[in-house]
């Protein structure tokens, strides 16, 4: 009896190191494991990694795939006379850490006849990590095009599509109505694309449609866009 108790606290002792050699075996691998420091500093991901294992469905449920960007761009209306002209606006300006942003613009010709200027609010409705997102969009637009003037809410919604993370590269369809239902709604179309030429700066190109049951106006517009992180 004696002998089989002995024997049972052998095995169990000799499993019990085999166990802690391997663990330690682990260890000691898991500390000797070199990675020159160069290769480190050239991958953002990998140093973060290093540090601490990111909670990756955490990131892209909270982190947002796009940023903030100020514009001021040139703007030609080839419907309107192929008059000239200039825009200015900041884009997707986070409120907190929400899912809401505002957007505001101011849009005029040179020769001060024609303008366009409000401030939106956009919810967007899915994880701010998607490649995808869609938002509704209320907000308040004053615009005047060869003496036709109308100003109120403005009511639509917004589809993003993010191309690269970070404002790299997304394009985006922005649908609206002034004053809808009334004599003097306008609908506004707004199709956007963005490319990042430096990790501040990028280009970005829009084609608007304006139409109202007295009168239709287009413009295209080149933008340079300073990216705020």
């Amino acid at each position: 009896m004696l002998n089989k108790i002995s024997q049972s606290c052998l095995g169990s002792l000799f499993i019990y190191t085999f166990i802690s050699l391997l663990n330690f075996g682990v260890e000691v691998k898991a500390e000797t494991i070199d990675i020159e420091p160069k290769i480190i500093q050239e991958s953002p991901t990998l140093e973060k990694w290093l540090q601490k294992i990111p909670n990756v469905l955490d990131e892209i449920n909270n982190e947002p795939s796009f940023n903030t960007h100020l514009r001021l761009g040139y703007l030609y209306s080839p419907s309107n006379s192929d008059k000239l002209g200039i825009g200015v606006g900041i884009d997707d300006l986070f409120v907190g850490k929400s899912s809401l942003t505002l957007t505001g613009d101011y849009q005029t010709s040179f020769s001060g006849i024609d303008y366009s200027t409000g401030l939106n609010a956009q919810f967007y409705l899915l994880p701010l990590g998607y490649v995808v997102n869609v938002a509704p969009v209320v907000g308040y637009r004053s615009l005047g095009i060869n003496q036709y003037n109308t100003q109120g809410l403005n009511l639509g919604g917004r589809v993003k599509l993010i191309l690269s993370r970070n404002n790299s590269a997304d394009i985006s369809f922005t649908q609206t109505f002034v004053n809808l239902g009334n004599s003097d709604e306008v609908g506004i179309s707004i199709l956007s694309t963005g490319y990042a030429i430096t990790s501040n700066f990028r280009i970005s190109a829009e084609i608007q449609q304006e139409n109202s049951k007295v009168h239709k106006d287009s413009h295209v517009g080149i933008f340079l866009e300073w990216i705020l992180k």
